[in-house]
Formats: C-alpha cells, sequence, structure tokens
C-alpha cells in the first residue's frame, strides 16, 4: 500500500474524528448510493418498458409492410410472394386483408379491426395465434358451414362472448341495390379466444380467413398488403429497401420503427430526460464529498504540517484528499449499483408493480438491467465525485507549514 492510500484510509477509519464529520461522510457515501440506485432503477424501468412494448408489438404485427400506392389492393400477391420469398433477410410473407366491422352479439356490438389472413402462415408468424386462451386456433367452419373467427381476450370479456358463440359481421362495404348501398353482413362462429398480451390488439383485433376477409370486405383475390419478417429485427431497414427494388414501381413499404416512430421517439427522450434529471442527485452527493474533504482539511491541518514539514510533497497531500473522496464514491457507486439492480431483479421477477393495461398497454411495470447502463452510471458518478475533491485537495497541498506550526 502506498504513503497516499495509507493515510487516506487512516483518515477515514479515524475513532478520533468528530461526530460531526463522520456523521457527513456517512451522508455522502448513503448521497451517492442513493443517486446511483434511483438512476439504476429508473433506466432499468425505461429499457424494460421499452423491450416490453417491441417484444409485444412484433409478436402481433410484421417487421415490414408491403402495401400497394392505390386503394385497389395487391392481386397477384401469390405471383409477388414467389418473387420476394428469395430475398436475402426474408423469414416469412404473410398475405392479408383489413376492413373495420362492426362485430354484434348478444344485443352487443362495437367497431373491430377484423384481418383476414392464411392460418398456416400467420400461425407460424403471429404471436397471437399461438396463444389461444379458451377454444382453438382452428378456422374450419362448423357443421352448417358458418366460417370461424378467432377475438381478443379483452374484447370476449367486454361483449361477454365464449368459444362457440355465434357473432354477426357488419362490413360498410355493402351491396348497391336501388334503394341505396346496403351493408353486407355475414355471421360467424368464434372459435377461440386469443391473448396476445397487448391490450390494444386483445380488445379490437379479431381474425379470419382470408377468404372470409375477402368476401365480407366485397373484394375478389385481393389482399391489403403483405406482412414480411425479416431474419433479423435490425436488418429490417435493409429488407425493406430490397423488397421495393424486387416489387418494382408502384409499392411502398414502411417497416415497425416508421409505423410506430412517435412511441420509441418518446421512450428514448424519457430515458435521456430521466438520467439527466435523476443525474442531479449524484451531483449533489458530490457537493457532500466536497464539503466531507473540506471539514477534513480544517480538522487535520496540523497533520499535514506535519507530513509536509517531514518531506510529504505538495502532490501527493492532494492525492491523499482524492483518494480518500475516490473511496467514499466507489462504496456509495457500489452499494447503489447492487441496491438498484437487485431491486429491479425483483420487481420484474414478481411483478411488484401493477399496471392498467388499458393505459400503458401493458399489465405490470418491467425492469430491464443493462450492463452498459451501469458503466456510464458509475463512470458518471466516479467523475462527479473526484471533480468534487479537487478543490479542498488543492487546498490541503498548499497549507504552509510554517504558518500552521509556529505556535505548536
Amino acid at each position: 500500500m502506498t504513503f497516499e492510500w495509507l493515510v487516506a484510509l487512516r483518515y477515514l477509519r479515524s475513532p478520533n474524528r468528530p461526530a460531526v464529520l463522520r456523521l457527513v461522510t456517512l451522508l455522502a457515501v448513503i448521497g451517492v448510493a442513493a443517486g446511483v440506485t434511483t438512476l439504476v432503477i429508473a433506466l432499468a424501468m425505461n429499457t424494460g418498458f421499452r423491450q416490453a412494448i417491441r417484444d409485444r408489438l412484433l409478436s402481433v404485427t410484421a417487421h415490414v409492410n408491403l402495401k400497394p400506392l392505390g386503394r385497389d389492393g395487391i392481386r397477384d400477391y401469390r405471383e409477388l410472394i414467389a418473387r420476394l420469398g428469395g430475398a436475402p433477410g426474408v423469414q416469412s410473407i404473410e398475405p392479408a386483408i383489413y376492413n373495420t366491422v362492426l362485430l354484434a352479439c348478444g344485443g352487443r356490438a362495437r367497431g373491430v379491426v377484423l384481418k383476414g389472413v392464411d392460418p398456416e402462415l400467420e400461425r407460424k408468424a403471429s404471436g397471437a395465434l399461438r396463444n389461444i386462451e379458451s377454444g382453438s386456433s382452428s378456422f374450419a367452419p362448423d357443421a352448417d358451414g358458418i366460417p370461424a373467427l378467432l377475438i381478443g381476450r379483452i374484447l370476449s370479456q367486454e361483449l361477454k362472448i365464449s368459444a362457440g358463440d355465434y357473432v354477426t359481421l357488419t362490413s360498410p362495404q355493402g351491396n348497391l341495390t336501388p334503394f341505396g348501398m346496403l351493408p353486407r353482413s355475414r355471421r360467424f362462429r368464434v372459435a377461440g379466444i386469443f391473448d396476445s398480451g397487448f391490450y390494444d390488439y386483445d380488445a379490437n383485433w379479431a381474425f379470419v380467413t382470408l377468404e372470409s376477409g375477402q368476401a365480407l370486405a366485397g373484394v375478389g383475390d385481393v389482399v391489403s398488403l403483405l406482412e414480411v419478417r425479416a431474419t433479423k429485427l435490425d436488418d429490417s431497414a435493409a429488407v425493406e429497401s430490397d423488397l421495393l427494388r424486387r416489387a418494382g414501381p408502384g409499392f411502398t413499404a414502411t417497416t415497425w420503427m416508421d409505423e410506430n416512430r412517435a412511441l420509441f421517439r418518446a421512450l428514448s427522450l424519457e430515458k435521456l430526460v430521466t438520467a439527466l434529471f435523476i443525474g442531479l442527485i449524484t451531483f449533489v452527493a458530490g457537493l457532500n464529498i466536497l464539503v466531507v474533504l473540506t471539514m477534513t482539511v480544517a480538522d487535520r491541518a496540523r497533520d499535514i504540517a506535519v507530513l509536509m514539514a517531514m518531506g510529504s510533497r505538495r502532490r501527493q497531500i492532494r492525492r491523499i484528499f482524492v483518494l480518500q473522496g475516490l473511496v467514499v464514491s466507489v462504496a456509495g457507486t457500489a452499494a447503489g449499483l447492487v441496491a438498484g439492480y437487485a431491486f429491479s431483479w425483483m420487481a420484474n421477477r414478481w411483478r411488484l408493480i401493477p399496471l392498467n393495461p388499458e393505459v400503458y398497454a401493458i399489465p405490470y411495470v418491467p425492469f430491464h438491467g443493462n450492463a452498459l447502463d451501469a458503466i456510464w452510471i458509475a463512470a458518471a458518478a466516479l467523475a462527479i465525485s473526484i471533480a468534487a475533491t479537487m478543490v479542498p485537495a488543492r487546498s490541503a497541498a498548499r497549507i504552509l507549514p510554517v504558518e500552521i506550526l509556529r505556535f505548536e
């Protein structure tokens, strides 16, 4: 152990220090620990929200959506799928048709988003059809030929619908008659109830076969868009560009980030603002370290003068107090990291903080600790603390031994 470390630790552990100095030192450690703990928890919560929303969103939506520029839909979609299927980075391509319809059952009704899908392709790609709460995911019609329908868990609870019930779907795209445009209605059997884990989909979406969706919309063999899943999520932008080049003119494409840009931009901004404002707690803790060292310099002025009279150099005296502040900072930072990540793990493991899924889309506050966040939080806390030691360390190094020891 070097001379500077020996003296710095001696000052921190000395039983002869004034009680107020011991208390202020303890408060400085607690202050750094509190700032680091709060910052770790806040950033873990932000990261958890971002990942939970992204995972739940991508379990029911595509990475890339390929759409026609016009409103007529895609007619030669089978040929287009065959042409795009060999593109690099493409995992799967599913045709889909969307329609907003009125779902009625037992005197209760509400508007829902109806998605017509290819059952086999959609079951492999979408998490909603793999998480069936009751009933089955089979789209086979019943004995009377009535087609099947899958609805979300929240929608089934609000309309009091169970698997096996019959509902009526009414499309605004109706038939033109001498009496005007009449809505097109069709009866469906609720084959199953899915639970995607995403409130908006569980409350507002329903699935039918592609043929049933086309018949209800009153169109031929046409789809609204092609939903593409990329092999790697980060390659979505590259896959989008390649698909547009291969599809040719008349198409446009959007990635999952394009369609949810406002949501994820808000989460990123929230993370930045959280880090800045909660980081002020660590700044205040740095001021506590400055107070501790300033009081230590005043209390140990004679000791410093004796050391300098015995040959200690000014840079050694300065280093003693920098190391003393560093020890306080390291102790507080280590305690804060342990406390922050321990709380984040427990809160995520046992879902300690419930949420209203109607507002937040997920039923509890998720926490996800990030090792990179721990590195920069520790670096920032140590940097603030070391900066706070500079003024008292310089003051200690400027002490004139002859002025202190003149009357000793």
